[in-house]
């Protein structure tokens, strides 16, 4: 079948399917969370003193008594096997980004050929996958394999509905026979742990007395991409690597900018409706969904939960995600740049901490200037994205970051603060020893008197910033669409919890020298910001003048690929971080380092080959083709007396002796082996590897714009991002 007839075929099928019909959802408060163990399900299931306590461990951490684990293992199972569970899994996040599951049964037989089920506490609390199964950096050999799961009671378990059943999930650690952290969850709870005992000695300095447990929240911005599945299927390198190898530029792209604001075509609309309905029957506050920049590209914005939580619900989400989209026809492409020329997708992390006690500390209210301790939460962030913005990069790296961050269409890949005008002049204030007061955003009067008055903010938005602070949180703009956020919120919390313990030290000081609380608040944050206040930088984060400027007059540094950034992870100052605040040992650091880069490594390696076969065996044969259809005509008309010129077939030969012989060098390139170190490989893959690809694609998308259409290969970009 030729290209253009499969890709006929795709159309056609695309614009005559029915549109999948979804049963109609009740409303919002009979479906909500009817699927998950959460406290209200406990409280109708347990008794009082049960209740009490799995509460208090919910909202505080503390330690749960292992009597008590039985009780609510019983009533986790009657629940669960109301809604047709026959199954439980410890669903649990390795250092990759995925989500891992080991599946057990509640039955068990007995001496009479019968069955039962049984759920005791010890199988809620523990069980027992390979250790040496996932990437673990080597803290685990396959002769020393056990690893474990535990119960993290903090986060709700829930029943997973398939074609096939139902299983109850138990959000859980993942940990070596030894103790070390072999997944995302551990490190995120102790940062948080960490982050709670440094803010409850800056409060206790502040002269607040009733502190709750502190928190940190994270609403988190998916954004995706939805292709139909006939195009998928006949793009190897969508299917294999989440991205588009090749594509030529359509004669519309983005350039118009009507994507973001259009009317959300009406089958992805069907699809968003259905994904949303599971959500909210899981419990996940699905709060916005839109067009994004793109053609053919999507949002969807949970409102902010605790974060543990939230990042166990974006790794449902993200899997419920796929999967449903799969049910409506489509591939949910996750890839941070899936077109080339085109816009591609982040995860905006919006972050904040706070507690029943104190509220938000990182909401300044109507009079920042006044508000010492928020003064003081930010003060610290700020501290954190200075000293520690490499690190910040390194949670964001991969192979498919790489091709967005410091692109003009998302955050650069240099970490700086934006503060927006009212809050940046507080503290510039500060530093300069005059603490004014600040006026509001003022009244916007548009002259119309059917419009209300409203105030605006005090500070635009800048969205070329990494790391803005976007009112009462910051937002981690930069982190990949594919990514776990848990990475993220670990060195968020950890670098937070350093900077305020670096408070309190100085806090302590002054204090003690006689000055008062609020003379001790402006010595320390004029310190502060005398050190750090570099890192405070608004403007177009996307121009060249920019990026000069944060670099040679700033000090900041442009850490552009995973290659560059990931050895943060060795820095003496990011292993002493994380050790001095409890959140990962040497060895458990080290073990991130060796599986970020073997992650990279592999993708790099994956795409090459990836290139060289597509080129090889698709996009070289339809060009050969054309071509000999070309000599045939030429042949032909000559014998006609008709002279055609041979200047389009030279080109187009031309075009494809140049590919293939950058593929011949891509080729060689991969065949190079016996690095001496990681680093080395990964600077290979960024520096060489990477470079060659590109070279092979320049011209393979040539070809594309001058071989006829019915002999190309593949699905075209014109065709993947508008038809639905």
């Amino acid at each position: 079948m030729s290209g253009l007839t499969s890709r006929k075929n795709a159309i056609i099928e695309i614009t005559n399917r029915a549109p999948k019909v979804c049963e109609m959802p009740g409303p919002l408060n009979k479906i909500w969370a009817t699927d998950v163990f959460n406290l209200a399900a406990m409280e109708e299931a347990l008794s009082k003193n049960t209740f009490k306590a799995i509460k208090k461990t919910v909202q505080t951490g503390a330690p749960l008594d292992p009597a008590k684990a039985d009780v609510v293992a019983a009533a986790m199972k009657d629940w669960a096997i109301t809604k047709g569970v026959k199954f439980f899994s410890h669903i649990f996040y390795p250092m990759t980004n995925i989500t891992a599951e080991k599946h057990d049964g509640f039955i068990i037989p007995n001496s009479d050929g019968g069955a039962i089920t049984e759920f005791t506490g010890s199988l809620l609390i523990k069980g027992e996958p390979d250790g040496s199964s996932f990437p673990n950096g080597s803290l685990r050999m396959t002769n020393a394999a056990r690893g474990y799961t535990a119960w993290d009671p903090t986060s709700p378990a829930y029943v997973m509905h398939t074609a096939n059943g139902a299983t109850l999930m138990i959000p859980s650690v993942f940990m070596s026979w030894t103790g070390e952290a072999l997944d995302k969850k551990i490190p995120l709870l102790r940062s948080n742990k960490a982050m709670d005992k440094a803010a409850q000695r800056v409060l206790s300095l502040m002269g607040e007395t009733d502190i709750g447990t502190l928190n940190s929240s994270c609403g988190a911005e998916q954004e995706y991409f939805l292709v139909d599945e006939h195009f998928a299927n006949a793009r190897p390198d969508l299917l294999l690597s989440g991205r588009t190898l090749f594509g030529a530029p359509p004669a519309k792209g983005q350039q118009f900018d009507d994507h973001y604001f259009g009317v959300i075509p009406a089958r992805v609309q069907v699809f968003m409706q259905d994904f949303e309905n599971k959500l909210y029957r899981l419990g996940i506050p699905a709060k916005t969904h839109h067009n994004e920049v793109a053609p053919g590209q999507f949002e969807i914005a949970p409102y902010y939960e605790a974060a543990n939580v939230a990042a166990d619900h974006q790794q449902l989400l993200m899997t419920l995600m796929k999967s449903t989209a799969k049910e409506h026809g489509f591939l949910c492409l996750l890839h941070e740049k899936p077109f080339a020329g085109v816009n591609g997708s982040g995860k905006h992390v919006n972050w904040s901490v706070g507690n029943a006690t104190q509220g938000n500390l990182l909401d300044p209210g109507s009079t920042p200037h006044d508000n010492l301790n928020f003064l003081l939460f930010c003060g610290a962030v700020i501290r954190g994205v200075h000293l520690h913005g490499p690190l910040l990069r390194a949670v964001i790296a991969s192979a498919a970051n790489d091709h967005r961050l410091g692109a003009n269409e998302a955050p650069p890949a240099i970490l700086s603060v934006y503060l927006g005008h009212q809050l940046e002049s507080v503290f510039h204030d500060i530093k300069d020893g005059k603490l004014l007061e600040k006026a509001k955003g003022g009244l916007m009067d548009l002259g119309l008197s059917q419009i209300l008055k409203f105030e605006r903010d005090p500070g635009d938005r800048n969205r070329t910033s990494p790391f803005a602070f976007t009112g009462n949180r910051f937002e981690f703009r930069a982190v990949g669409s594919s990514q776990s956020v848990s990475g993220p919120l670990v060195a968020m919390n950890t670098m937070l919890a350093d900077s305020l313990n670096w408070i309190a030290e100085k806090l302590e000081v002054s204090m003690a020298n006689g000055e008062d609380k609020t003379a001790a608040v402006i010595t320390v944050l004029q310190e502060l910001m005398e050190l750090h206040g570099n890192v405070i930088f608004g403007g177009d984060g996307y121009s060249s003048e920019w990026h000069r400027i944060a670099v040679e007059e700033r000090g900041l540094k442009n850490i552009p690929t995973s290659a560059d950034a990931l050895p943060a992870f060795k820095e003496e100052s990011v292993v002493e971080l994380f050790k001095s605040t409890g959140v990962l040992s040497p060895a458990e650091l080290a073990s991130r380092f060796e599986v970020y880069a073997e992650q990279y490594i592999l993708s790099i390696e994956m795409e090459t080959n990836l290139v060289v076969d597509l080129a090889s065996t698709r996009i070289y044969p339809a060009t050969v083709g054309y071509l000999d259809s070309l000599a045939s005509a030429a042949s032909n008309l000559n014998g006609l007396d008709i002279e055609m010129s041979h200047s389009s077939i030279q080109e187009i030969a031309n075009e494809a002796n140049a590919m293939m012989a950058s593929v011949r060098k891509l080729k060689k390139a991969i065949s190079v082996e016996n690095f001496a170190s990681i680093e080395e490989h990964m600077n290979y893959c960024a520096k060489t590897l990477c470079p060659i690809m590109l070279e092979v694609r320049s011209h393979a998308d040539a070809l594309e714009g001058i071989v006829a259409d019915d002999l190309w290969p593949l699905p075209k970009y014109q065709e993947m991002l508008f038809i639905r």
